[in-house]
């Protein structure tokens, strides 16, 4: 049995310069930081001694014979990329919500390639793991995602995400003190709208907007160095929250699709308790509401949103985890000869294959 955790993000700054779209021509940018709210997966070889052979549990429960048929469009990406012949069981748990824009699909993703690895007796470098989660999901699913939420997801922290032209990128953690660091923390507070969406159909509106508004995206983009300045030189932290006014002013204006009349008065009313700046996360259309607010201001805002649930959460520095390794029973479930015999094919088949993505193109 392996044990995979694998958290969830709040991006700040530069959402958007991510799609390979932008980046490709312009480089992107994105400051952003996990928070203690997880992607739990639990999976295992099944022993051939059931009517199905694979076993996924989400928000439902499937047993199919053939990856093939698994209706959950990750696992059978992953398993079908992987090319792994072992009957396999997978169970789902996450802290909140999928379809609410901190990038919980990724995390899946990741976490997902994390625990298959680690059955077969193998550890993936963070950027094979964010590398990886994004071909499966653009390239396989052909999903209209960004990169920032897989490198996230993989690493874990806040960092500053560079990538450039090539689709190389680099992880820049943001060095703060830690006082500085909770600081900005106690300033976070996050709604959940009540509202879920598919980030994928708003993102490609996203994705076909980019060209008219490279502007805007530019600006973004150079959000990510001010909010940093503001961090690391000592400004007053308030700035930072006037940096994501301005911020969400920009990204609302893309696609008309990004917010709407429930999460426009949310904003409306939070501004008027106090909130000094916030944004929507992730592509748009619902999700968590990210607001920031300082400490003893938290009550008003609290009240005026009192029709939205809180959520709290902390920073959170360790990306996607193996929590737990039951090399015993991996043993165990190993002597079967005619599934021992894929096990090791199935070895030599990932070797050869895992340093190909060193870069996201």
């Amino acid at each position: 049995m392996i044990i995979s955790k694998t958290p969830y993000r709040v991006s700040f700054f530069g959402g958007g310069t991510d799609y390979h779209t932008w980046y490709q021509n312009h480089g992107g940018k994105v400051l952003s930081t996990t928070i203690n709210h997880y992607s739990y997966l639990h999976t295992r070889f099944l022993p051939p001694f059931f009517s199905h052979k694979h076993r996924v549990v989400w928000k439902q429960v499937e047993e199919v014979s053939m990856a093939s048929q698994i209706e959950h469009p990750s696992v059978r990406a992953c398993l079908e990329y992987l090319e792994i012949k072992r009957g396999i069981e997978i169970h789902h748990q996450g802290s909140l919500p999928s379809r609410s824009g901190l990038g919980s699909s990724s995390a899946f993703t990741v976490g997902l390639l994390n625990t298959l690895y680690a059955l077969r007796q193998e550890m993936s470098s963070k950027k094979d793991l964010a590398c990886e989660a994004v071909h499966v999901e653009r390239d396989l699913l052909k999903e209209n995602v960004g990169v920032q939420d897989q490198i996230a997801a993989s690493y874990g922290g806040l960092n500053k995400i560079t990538i450039d032209q090539s689709g190389d990128f680099c992880v820049d953690p943001v060095i703060i003190s830690r006082e500085r660091k909770k600081e900005l923390e106690s300033h976070c507070l996050l709604f959940f709208t009540g509202i879920s969406r598919t980030a994928s159909q708003i993102a490609e509106k996203k994705i076909g907007a980019i060209g008219k508004k490279s502007a805007d995206l530019n600006e973004m983009m150079a959000m990510v160095e001010d909010g940093i300045d503001i961090l690391s030189k000592g400004n007053d932290v308030r700035d930072f929250g006037r940096l994501l006014h301005e911020s969400w002013l920009l990204k609302r204006g893309i696609v008309s699709d990004i917010s709407n009349d429930v999460i426009d008065t949310m904003y409306k009313k939070a501004i008027g308790a106090g909130a000094i700046g916030g944004k929507l996360l992730g592509a748009g259309g619902g999700g968590f509401m990210l607001f920031f607010v300082e400490p003893e201001k938290h009550s008003a805002v609290l009240s005026a949103l009192e029709d939205f649930l809180l959520v709290p959460i902390e920073f959170e520095n360790n990306g996607s985890k193996i929590i737990y390794y039951d090399a015993d029973s991996y043993t165990r479930t190993s002597i079967i000869r005619r599934d021992y015999a894929h096990l090791k094919d199935d070895k030599k088949k990932v070797s050869k294959r895992k340093n190909k993505l060193t870069i996201i193109k």
